[in-house]
């Protein structure tokens, strides 16, 4: 996994990337960007215990199904390490239950085929009722929810007469609970956002997107329900196989903000016949009603990667750091949004380098890449200072993706010219792993590392520590490399084979700057035609049809780089191949990839196929999940028919 040579150029710090040096600018770091800037390395490691998430708490446990009434609130957390500040965060939690409230949030279990009802509230208000501006910059030149449009404006590029600052109104709200099969009322669409109800919103301002209205609309004839001001109630029939889901904020141009901020967590779907028996994998995971004290050996690790300030809030840049300007309105080239930004720490679970104790015995890992943009390669090592690529001190066991198990277990690290390489996770990727610390003696050390691009030995190349500990219980559960997995029926042959696009726009003014990211499509002859949001639909698969997609990467680099990561709501997919442009045939994705996935690498210079089936009829959505590209129009309607 490389680095973009537009990236590369951008120069400042130094990584080893496939045995050459790659230049990484120190703002991309996180260093050096601000005075009041913390030092990554000033931050102590793996002397916080990992938060092992909990339950989310329900409101309702009916016959067949689940209710929950889950709130988006404003509030400080302990992330780094005391004697360090805390950090202001949005985050969820279950209404009634303020100790549930948590940056990412609490795990919702559910089953399959049992239906769970969600009230997603925004409740981003003070303790007077008025709402909070965001604890990010929000750029307002995007295309984006902009509620300072009015009704008549939002879900819109705004025009300026000079250069603006960052919005500082109150903050829309609308989740996606992401690889989820529902109806598009449920799907947590970008222009279906809503605002807390605040005492104090600005007059003129609009309340809520221009989808809002018409997905309350079909969500009382569908299933009965009132959506209430400030809120929306989805439901989630769960009717797909056994596997790891997450929710996040999806507000039109405003996702890479409000998931730093800290709203997302995972979604777990268990049960039915893709799911194997209880006792086979390691457990228990953490259940609702459990007494305390459990110990668990399943456990989800969401990894993000913030920067802070020396006063505990979270950093990001307030300025565009690619180009010193001129800005929108006198260029194309927005003043606050910048094409990527790597934090320069690494949190799980909301806390910076935590270290758990572990028995010598399996585990089993729910892994996210809750990143925006940093890409992940996870090894287990004895040493978190090591060159690399490292020699992995035990293998990671990866038995599932996104949507449900492979076909097989796969064994990492995979040895490849001599170097163990470890497994790629790109941000909103899902993976099912397990760790097996059989046999290591009682205080031993190991690490869980990054060696993706952009990671830094010693802070980002850091994750968390694992301290055995001696035994306290029996492992029954089956040795990953004998484990029988539920068969995956990958989808059918393809009726029609569909072209769609990544590209950049370089920007009228600067030709070395990038204005925005494309999507669009690719005619027969190989040429591309870039598309906004707000062009006509151009993907409309037909309702119980299966396409084969070629996603099109024409970033200017033309080399094996990974740049873009493809998803699409509604389906999970099957990655067919790659292939450089202009070629006949390609390389099979890797085996960790083998599963139902809606996420995947689309490289630079390549097309990346995918295969999926469309069973409800819609308006999704496709997209880069570099929640940066995402915010700047590297997104796309699709309209199932």
């Amino acid at each position: 996994m490389k680095l973009t040579r537009r990236q590369a150029l951008r120069a400042g710090a130094t990584v080893a990337v496939a045995g050459a040096a790659i230049e990484l600018p120190l703002w991309l770091e996180g260093r050096g960007a601000q005075a009041a800037q913390l030092d990554s390395t000033t931050i102590p490691q793996f002397v916080t215990p990992l938060y092992v998430l909990p339950a989310m708490p329900a409101s309702a446990v009916g016959a067949k199904s689940d209710g929950y009434v889950i709130a988006a609130k404003p509030f400080r957390q302990q992330i780094l390490p005391k004697p360090f500040p805390s950090t202001p965060v949005f985050g969820f939690g279950a209404a009634g239950h303020p100790g549930s409230f948590h940056a990412p949030a609490h795990t919702v279990e559910a089953s399959v085929n049992r239906q769970v009802r969600v009230v997603w509230a925004n409740q981003l208000v003070n303790a007077a009722g008025g709402y909070v501006p965001h604890i990010l910059p929000v750029d307002p030149t995007l295309h984006w929810a902009n509620p300072a449009g009015g009704t008549a404006g939002r879900d819109s590029v705004p025009e300026f007469t000079k250069t603006p600052g960052p919005y500082t109104g109150p903050v829309p709200l609308v989740v996606h609970l992401h690889g989820a099969h529902v109806y598009q009322d449920s799907d947590g669409y970008p222009e279906a956002w809503y605002l807390p109800h605040a005492s104090n919103i600005p007059k003129g301002y609009a309340v809520s997107g221009s989808r809002y209205a018409q997905y309350a609309a079909e969500a009382k004839h569908r299933f009965g329900v009132t959506w209430g001001k400030g809120m929306a109630q989805y439901e989630y029939g769960n009717d797909q196989r056994a596997t790891a889901l997450w929710f996040h904020d999806h507000s039109l141009g405003m996702t890479r903000l409000n998931v730093r901020a800290g709203l997302l967590g995972m979604y777990i779907l268990r049960g039915g016949g893709t799911d194997l028996k209880a006792g086979v994998l390691p457990g228990p995971a953490p259940r609702r009603g459990e007494k305390p004290g459990t110990r668990h050996y399943e456990i989800p690790l969401v990894i993000q990667d913030p920067s802070f300030s020396t006063d505990g809030r979270q950093y990001l840049p307030s300025v565009n750091t690619f180009s010193p300007g001129p800005y929108i309105p006198t260029s194309d080239i927005p003043p606050i949004w910048n094409e990527l930004y790597y934090g320069n720490t690494i949190t799980v679970n909301g806390s910076t380098w935590p270290n758990l104790n572990v028995e010598p015995r399996r585990y089993r890992f729910r892994v996210l890449n809750g990143c925006a943009v940093r890409p992940l390669t996870l090894k287990v090592v004895s040493n978190p200072k090591a060159s690399v690529p490292a020699k992995a001190a035990l293998p990671i066991w990866v038995i599932g993706s996104d949507g449900g198990f492979l076909p097989a277990p796969v064994e990492t690290p995979v040895k490849s010219g001599g170097e163990q390489h470890g497994l790629p996770v790109l941000p909103s990727e899902r993976y099912d792993i397990i760790v097996d610390f059989t046999g290591v003696k009682p205080g031993t050390h190991l690490y869980l590392t990054n060696e993706g691009a952009a990671a830094t030995v010693g802070t980002t190349g850091s994750i968390m520590r694992f301290t055995v500990v001696p035994l306290k219980s029996k492992d029954t559960s089956v040795p990953p490399q004998h484990l029988k997995l539920p068969g995956y029926t990958p989808p059918g042959a393809a009726a029609k084979t569909r072209r769609v696009s990544f590209s950049e726009q370089i920007s009228g003014f600067q030709l070395t700057q990038i204005s925005k990211y494309m999507c669009g499509t690719v005619d027969s002859d190989g040429v591309n035609t870039p598309l906004s949001w707000d062009d006509p639909v151009t993907e409309k698969p037909a309702y119980g049809s299966t396409e084969m997609w070629e996603v099109w990467n024409f970033s200017p680099e033309g080399a094996p780089a990974v740049s873009h990561v493809f998803h699409m709501h509604l389906v999970q997919f099957q990655v067919v191949d790659r292939r450089p442009i202009g070629a006949t045939s390609g390389s099979a994705p890797g085996a960790w990839e083998r599963g139902p996935k809606d996420s995947c690498n689309a490289p630079t210079g390549y097309i990346t196929r995918v295969r999926a089936h469309f069973d409800r009829r819609g308006s999704y959505v496709w997209h880069c999940h570099f929640l940066d590209h995402e915010d700047n129009a590297m997104m796309r309607p699709m309209q199932v028919v």
